[in-house]
Parts: structure tokens; C-alpha cells; sequence
């Protein structure tokens, strides 16, 4: 039973296709589909089975599959040891984050690394909350977040550690009707004009808990992804969204509301593979962001700015 091969499975099984595989690897399919072959042959049983047009792994393709991802795991707890007798950690650590919780995190990791054996690489995505678990086969850590729970939606097998709450906060122009209040509830906003994100982010489950409280069907003019653009557009006119406190900057016409009564925090984690997790170099990236996050925890416990 080679390694190679279980590795192979271990890869098939995240990726979900030969192709995948393949591009993620830097071989052929043809490559691919033969060494599948070779490791069903030394297996003495079917490892993969026709799926539509591809193929996906039987219940020995499986087990075997989580057998790679044991011996991953393994070894890397034995690098981590290896990296710790040596002093000092190194190595590429890659990040996949979505945008708006980066930027209050990202700053303190980079300045606070900067020197030290660990070059950390960033790479920002804005997907859905179940798309986020993908990225954990081709980064070291993945930040992703969810507004039902610690593990984000389409997570497996990955670990999760929790980074930070964040309340999300409603944004409105400083001139609107509502602004005056200190606090809001799903029954003041549920007549809103809104600007929406796509369904399937966790910014739209805040609308939805809103309408759910109140019976109402919002009334949401736009869905838009980017938050700089949103920001703009809330503030020159008399539609409201739903915007995270930690990086909103408020002034310049812009104000948020805390919104009571409805599901309105988002749990930032950080989602890995097991075997990524156990590396030091990982491990310390991963102190660092917890500390960054809880820095910015302590930073607006008071409440979104008046």
C-alpha cells in the first residue's frame, strides 16, 4: 500500500473529479486515471466507479481515501516537531479570506510575522458561505465565515477554529428617518427599501430572519457583493443593508444601527485541512490571527459608532 496512492484518493476524494485532480497535482488526466488504475490494481477492488460522466469512489476508495488523510495528518505532526526542534518555524503559509474580515485581520498578522521564517501569501475571495470549504484543498488556511454557526456550510472534514464574532450592524444615510434611534428592531426596518447581497452569502440570513420575525416580504432593490460599493450607495441615498461593524467606516453620511430581535452576528473561522493544521508554521499564523481578531473584539465592545 503505497502513500502515493493514498494521497492520490485522499486528493480525488476533496476535488471530485480527475480533471481536478489533475490541475491541482500538475499532471495529465490521462496520468491521473492511470495511476487510479494502478492503485485499484495493487488494492485487489474497485477504488472508483462510473458517476454520470465521471467517476466518484466507492466504499474502499473512501476508507482509503481517510487513510491519506490520517498518514497527512501524521506526518505533519511530525514536521511541526521537527520545525520545533530547530528553533524557529518557516515556510509559504497560503490564506484564502473573504474581504471584509482580511481587512481587520490580515494588517496585525503581516506586521507582527514580518521578519520571521513564515512568508504568509494572500488571496481574497468573495463566495458563498459553502464554497469557502473548497479553498481549504489548495490553502493553508481558510477564513470563512457563517451566521448559523462556527462551522461554515459545506464544511466535512476540515478543522474549524473560531476567530471572531461580529456583529452586523444596520447601515443607513445619517439623514434617514431611522438614524435617530439607537438601536433597531426587525419591525422598524422590515418596510426598508434594502441593498441585498447574493443568496447563499451570510449577509442575505440577516434579511431573512428579519422577514421571518415579521412576515414581511423586504422590498430589496439590488444584490451587490463588494461592501465599498454598497457603502457609497447607502450613504447617498435612502436604501439600507446590512454591513459588518469591525470595517464599516461610518462619517461622510454614513451611519449603522444595531438590529435587535434578529439572528445579525457572524462567526469568522478559520477552516483547515487536519494535516495543514499540524504544521507550526501553521499554527503560529493561526495564534496570530486569533490574536488580531480578538484585538478587534475588545476594540467595539461599546457598540457601533453614534
Amino acid at each position: 500500500m503505497e502513500y502515493r496512492h493514498l494521497e492520490l484518493l485522499r486528493e480525488f476524494a476533496d476535488r471530485g473529479s480527475v480533471t481536478a485532480v489533475a490541475e491541482a497535482t500538475y499532471r495529465t488526466p490521462s496520468a491521473v486515471s492511470q495511476q487510479l488504475k494502478t492503485a485499484q490494481r495493487e488494492a485487489g477492488m474497485a477504488l472508483v466507479e462510473p458517476a454520470g460522466r465521471g467517476l466518484r469512489l466507492t466504499g474502499a476508495g473512501r476508507l482509503l481515501a481517510e487513510g491519506g488523510a490520517d498518514l497527512a495528518t501524521a506526518l505533519a505532526r511530525v514536521e511541526a516537531r521537527w520545525d520545533a526542534f530547530r528553533g524557529e518555524p518557516t515556510g509559504v503559509v497560503r490564506i484564502a479570506a473573504l474581504p471584509s474580515a482580511a481587512t481587520f485581520l490580515m494588517p496585525p498578522v503581516l506586521r507582527g510575522l514580518g521578519g520571521t521564517g513564515i512568508e504568509v501569501e494572500v488571496s481574497d475571495y468573495d463566495v458563498a458561505e459553502a464554497e469557502y470549504a473548497d479553498l481549504a484543498a489548495d490553502n493553508d488556511i481558510v477564513v470563512a465565515h457563517s451566521l448559523t454557526s462556527v462551522r461554515p456550510a459545506g464544511t466535512r472534514g476540515e478543522s474549524v477554529v473560531p476567530l471572531a464574532r461580529e456583529p452586523l450592524d444596520v447601515a443607513m444615510n445619517a439623514a434617514h428617518e431611522l438614524a435617530g434611534r439607537d438601536h433597531l428592531t426587525p419591525a422598524d426596518v422590515a418596510g426598508c427599501a434594502w441593498i441585498g447581497v447574493p443568496v447563499g452569502y451570510p449577509f442575505d440570513t440577516v434579511l431573512e430572519s428579519v422577514s421571518a420575525e415579521t412576515g414581511a416580504d423586504l422590498d430589496i432593490r439590488q444584490r451587490i457583493r463588494d461592501n465599498r460599493l454598497i457603502e457609497a450607495l447607502v450613504a447617498d441615498s435612502d436604501l439600507v443593508a446590512i454591513l459588518p461593524r469591525f470595517t464599516t467606516p461610518t462619517g461622510g453620511g454614513l451611519v449603522l444601527r444595531e438590529l435587535r430581535g434578529a439572528s445579525s452576528v457572524r462567526h469568522v473561522s478559520a477552516v483547515m485541512r487536519p494535516d495543514r493544521a499540524e504544521r507550526l508554521s501553521v499554527r503560529t499564523v493561526l495564534e496570530a490571527l486569533r490574536a488580531s481578531a480578538a484585538d478587534t473584539e475588545r476594540r467595539h465592545e461599546a457598540g457601533p459608532p453614534a
